[in-house]
């Protein structure tokens, strides 16, 4: 393997320093993106689509758990899939093992489900099997054909106006990769990450970043820790970088 020249200390600072140039100017071109994509004009889902879930069948209403905003992914687990019945699909596997702490978007009136077409008992039995805890249904109507996922895996975003649900945006292929951390899946939704340096139309819910970030286990509590506030102060004085 022919490796890179090796190099001193200051040489090496030195070559950091031109790379992070680049990554800043990649991580403000992200910003970018997402705000476009809080722009993105909204679709109605005017179909009745229903899932089985660990309670009985269910709406698609009833998947945001009362919430704003929700994101669908579609992960293989089904008759004809890899691995089946013990196992979903390698790659939605690897995904499922990337989703953390749910109440952190919970938090930003967001909730995130896992959808198949696997009944529910085997759902369930994989869920323990694996350590996963994320609410997941089963799909059973067209819900997979319509929203582009009926043949490979995909994020669709959605949110509701009272009864009424609107798809947002739809993420696949490599898109998927980014998946899994609390701010990825913020940045695809319509409301993005709801903090006061984003670039969001007028009137979107926004707050200071760092200062609604709880412990997963605290987010009923309203109160801020005392050593952020020295920290959101600074942040809310320009957008991080």
């Amino acid at each position: 393997m022919k490796t890179p020249p090796i190099v001193s200390p200051q040489e090496w600072e030195a070559a950091r320093q031109q790379l992070l140039v680049e990554e800043k100017q990649l991580t403000r071109a992200r910003d970018a993106l997402a705000a476009k994509r809080r722009r993105m004009p909204w679709l109605a889902v005017e179909k009745q689509y229903e899932f089985d879930g660990p309670k009985g069948r269910v709406r698609l209403l009833d998947l945001f758990d009362g919430r704003r905003q929700l994101i669908v992914y579609r992960a293989f687990f089904e008759p004809g899939v890899f691995g089946w019945p013990d196992h979903a699909c390698r790659g939605c596997s690897m995904l499922a093992d990337h989703v953390g702490n749910l109440a952190h978007l919970n938090a930003r009136d967001t909730t995130l489900v896992f959808a198949s077409r696997a009944p529910q008992p085997d759902i369930e039995r994989v869920k323990a099997r694996m350590g996963w805890t994320m609410p997941w249904y089963t799909i059973i109507d067209d819900f997979d054909v319509d929203f582009g996922v009926d043949e490979w895996h995909g994020t669709n975003a959605f949110i509701r106006e009272g009864d009424s649900v609107f798809r947002t945006y739809f993420i696949n292929n490599r898109g998927d990769e980014a998946m899994g951390s609390t701010w990825s899946y913020l940045d695809m939704t319509a409301l993005g990450r709801q903090e006061t340096w984003e670039d969001s139309p007028e009137g979107y819910p926004q707050t200071p970043p760092y200062q609604w970030w709880n412990w997963h286990d605290a987010y009923s509590d309203a109160e801020t820790a005392p050593e952020w506030l020295a920290i959101t102060r600074r942040a809310t004085e320009d957008q991080p970088e």
